[in-house]
């Protein structure tokens, strides 16, 4: 936990201007850690870095900060996509959280034949990752991007950047999917993948089928066991992000 509360702000930050921070944020300040106008705040984001700033003013849910030194300047940070099929709403936030403290550059629910999520909060889930890239303290938030089924993902690719399915058992005949980590470790560094994690259950043959004749996807294994579909997007991304 840090002593000192550090915030994603949207707003341009530079030595010297004062901002007002929006009303959850005044709240979460003044209602939840009792601080008041003169105690220090670290702002950020993905443009400008982060800075250090000071509480000018502070009521209810209304809050003003001064910006002063800035202590990183922007940087970027990339990392891989993760595409996975929304799962039960406990799970999905936590596929959320963790995607954004392990680096995960932007996250994007796809459905399936099988996922069985009836309903995909966006809002939440940016909520969700702003709150984690506050605590871990990345400089920039995961794009949250609108649901797509995985047929019309397919067919909008981008060629050049690799998909690397995560398939829980090998197709029929030879296994041909590779190790994710191995897949990382051969591929040149600037290159970075997309994970796909199908739903509980895994993807239908029709779906395998579709994604054997995609030359773009790469089949990849998570390891010897079968996982859940929560644990399968987090050991992807730490094996893509070693």
């Amino acid at each position: 936990m840090q002593d000192q509360p550090r915030l994603h702000c949207t707003e341009p930050l530079a030595g010297g201007v004062t901002i007002a921070l929006d009303p959850a944020q005044a709240h979460y300040l003044g209602g939840v850690l009792r601080r008041s106008p003169g105690d220090a705040v670290t702002l950020f984001n993905e443009r400008d870095g982060e800075w250090d700033a000071t509480i000018a003013a502070l009521r209810k849910d209304r809050c003003q900060v001064t910006v002063g030194a800035q202590r990183r300047p922007p940087r970027s940070e990339p990392g891989p996509a993760l595409l996975f099929a929304p799962i039960k709403r406990d799970a999905t936030d936590l596929v959320v959280r963790m995607a954004t403290e392990l680096g995960a550059a932007s996250i994007r629910p796809v459905l399936t034949e099988r996922t069985n999520a009836a309903r995909v909060n966006l809002d939440r889930w940016r909520a969700i990752a702003t709150e984690a890239a506050e605590q871990c303290e990345r400089l920039s938030v995961p794009r949250i991007a609108e649901p797509v089924r995985l047929p019309d993902l397919l067919g909008s690719w981008d060629d050049a950047v690799p998909l690397l399915a995560a398939l829980e058992r090998a197709p029929e005949g030879e296994d041909t999917r590779r190790s994710a980590a191995g897949w990382r470790r051969d591929a040149p560094p600037a290159v970075q993948p997309a994970l796909l994690v199908g739903p509980e259950g895994g993807f239908s043959p029709a779906e395998r089928g579709l994604l054997a004749r995609c030359g773009f996807v790469v089949p990849v294994r998570l390891g010897p066991l079968v996982l859940r579909a929560e644990t399968a997007s987090l050991a992807g991304l730490s094996a893509l992000l070693g």
